[in-house]
């Protein structure tokens, strides 16, 4: 087994990340990576000299991708296992997509909120019927989205619940992940997100994730507005809960008069082998946020949906986006709505995610590294041990060296998400250069 850059899993001083950063761009002798070409190593030195270290990405340059295949610069072919987290459901550059993008884009793009622009409404009549709501607030990012639920709860726990000015609490999770803003750190778990970033956002609550009885002793605080979570939690491995736990927590929530929201940024738009993943448990939270995939990786988009009574607490002037529910936006979010239908992509991520984990429990034999395989749909987790030195990064280094990228979260989980369109065909040769670079990283 080969001994590659090491990027630990430990929690680390962020000059040790700078550090392995700057290794990964200056490293050419490195196993697993062959000797750097001119094109790759000019932009490994300018995101060196210019970037910020706050990623450590794989030492992989890609310059264009089309369905569920990217290529780097030297022209080297990948099966592509992360899709952008996701937000790449509907395939690299999808012609549709695509093309509403150039047609929009060469008609209007931005009008700011302080017009009408002739698309917003329809894009919001689109998603508002697709997905069984009362009303859509658009805007550009996950993060964005998430935000603006907490926003849209904390009014309507004053206006609504009648709690206390400035009392209003929210509870989540651990091991949410939402985003790296303020607002979104403060309920995190993780210390690398929060080292060095406080004072938080008071009035966050967590408790464990899939666990009820501590949900219940959190909502009996009468000044409660919501609790938001992760349908299945993605940054945090690929955690799914016990069947029913969002059905029993949407239970918990209209006991304590508590707004349920889902956060379906990563799982949502048939990511899971549903529309939303929330409809594995027949519900309809109170909240949904979406992003990732409402663009097929085009445009930045979100989407916050609720219902009359909630949504239409705001004002003007109390919440709002230049960019958010612009033309542009709203054009490419429908063409990514409809490819999403009319290509049946949640149908084939239910069908391809069970095709994948069956294949994947196959491997699980004694002497593998590969120890758990969990998911839905085509977002898929496994668990690898460590062997002496090697980690889960040397295990996906393996599999860029056969041609399927894929990144470790949190230590020892890798998630498997290629885009939806991948075919029976491509899973099984993904799931045989897998299979060998398990080989490889057990032996």
């Amino acid at each position: 087994m080969s001994n590659a850059i090491r990027l630990r899993t430990q929690i680390r001083p962020a000059y040790v990340v700078r550090r392995a950063f700057a290794a990964l761009a200056e490293r050419t002798d490195a196993p697993h990576a062959p000797v750097a070409s001119e094109r790759e190593s000019r932009c490994f030195e300018l995101e060196k000299k210019y970037g910020a270290f706050n990623y450590h990405p794989m030492p992989v340059v890609l310059q264009r991708g089309k369905a569920a295949k990217v290529w780097d610069v030297n022209n080297v072919e990948y099966y592509d296992f992360l899709s952008a987290y996701s937000a790449v459901n509907q395939g690299h550059c999808h012609p549709r997509i695509v093309q509403a993008l150039v047609q929009q884009a060469s008609t209007l793009s931005l009008t700011s909120r302080a017009f009408h622009n002739d698309v917003l409404g329809e894009f919001e009549q689109k998603i508002c019927t697709l997905l069984g709501y009362d009303r859509v607030l658009p805007m550009n990012t996950g993060v964005e989205g998430g935000e603006t639920a907490v926003k849209l709860a904390r009014r309507w726990g004053y206006d609504v619940k009648k709690i206390p000015e400035n009392q209003a609490r929210v509870v989540f999770a651990r091991g949410n992940f939402w985003g790296r803003t303020i607002a979104a750190i403060s309920s995190s778990t993780d210390p690398t997100s929060r080292r060095g970033f406080g004072p938080f956002v008071p009035n966050y609550d967590l408790v464990p994730y899939d666990e009820l009885e501590s949900l219940d002793r959190a909502l009996s605080n009468p000044n409660v507005c919501a609790f938001m979570v992760e349908p299945i939690q993605g940054e945090a491995g690929v955690l799914v809960p016990q069947d029913g736990y969002l059905r029993k927590a949407q239970e918990l929530c209209r006991k304590h008069n508590v707004l349920l929201i889902a956060d379906e940024v990563q799982t949502g738009l048939a990511r899971t082998g549903k529309m939303l993943c929330a409809d594995y448990d027949e519900i309809r939270p109170d909240i949904i946020v979406l992003g990732k995939a409402l663009s097929g990786g085009l445009y930045p988009v979100s989407a916050v949906l609720s219902s009359n009574e909630v949504i239409t607490l705001l004002r003007p002037g109390e919440h709002g986006s230049t960019y958010g529910g612009n033309p542009l936006g709203c054009k490419v979010a429908m063409a990514a709505l409809d490819v999403l239908v009319d290509e049946g992509l949640a149908e084939n991520a239910r069908l391809l995610g069970e095709k994948l984990r069956a294949g994947l429990k196959e491997m699980m034999n004694p002497g593998s590294a590969l120890v758990n395989v969990r998911g839905r749909g085509l977002l898929t987790g496994i668990t690898i041990e460590p062997r002496g030195e090697n980690t889960a990064w040397d295990f996906c280094m393996e599999l860029k060296d056969l041609g399927l990228l894929a990144k470790p979260t949190h230590g020892d989980k890798v998630r498997f998400a290629p885009p939806l369109v991948i075919t029976s065909a491509q899973m099984d040769e993904c799931l045989g250069i897998i299979e060998k670079g398990l080989k490889a990283y057990s032996s």
